[in-house]
C-alpha cells in the first residue's frame, strides 16, 4: 500500500493538467521529492488496490504543507482523471495546487 501527496501540477499551453507532482511516503514522517508523474501513471497508480492519495498543500503562515483533501479516479466524459473535492470552486480537480511550469523545467 503506497501513499502518494501530490504537492502540484504542470499544465500544456491549453492550461489541460498533464503531469502531477508525486511525493512518496519513504519512512516514519520522511517524503520524497518530487517526482514528475504522467497522468496515465499517476491514474495507474491510484487505482492500485491499497493505495491512497491526498493533496498536499503549502501553508505560509506556518511555512509548511499540509495534508488536505482525499483524491480520486473518475470517468468524465474526456476519460479518467483525478479529482479532490469534486464541486468545490476553489479545490476542485486539483487544478489549485501549484503549477510546478513556473518552478521545475519540463
Amino acid at each position: 500500500m503506497a501513499q502518494i501527496r501530490i504537492s502540484g501540477v504542470w499544465k500544456d499551453e491549453n492550461g489541460i493538467i498533464t503531469h502531477y507532482a508525486f511525493h512518496t511516503h519513504i519512512k516514519d514522517t520522511t517524503w520524497s521529492r518530487v517526482v514528475k508523474t504522467s497522468k496515465a501513471d499517476a491514474i495507474k497508480q491510484i487505482e492500485n488496490t491499497g493505495n491512497k492519495a491526498v493533496t498536499w498543500v503549502w501553508n505560509y503562515t506556518t511555512s509548511a504543507f499540509d495534508v488536505q483533501e482525499e483524491v480520486t479516479v473518475v470517468n468524465g466524459s474526456s476519460g479518467k482523471y483525478l479529482r479532490s473535492n469534486p464541486d468545490r470552486k476553489v479545490t476542485d480537480n486539483l487544478a489549485h495546487l501549484i503549477n510546478y511550469d513556473w518552478i521545475v523545467a519540463r
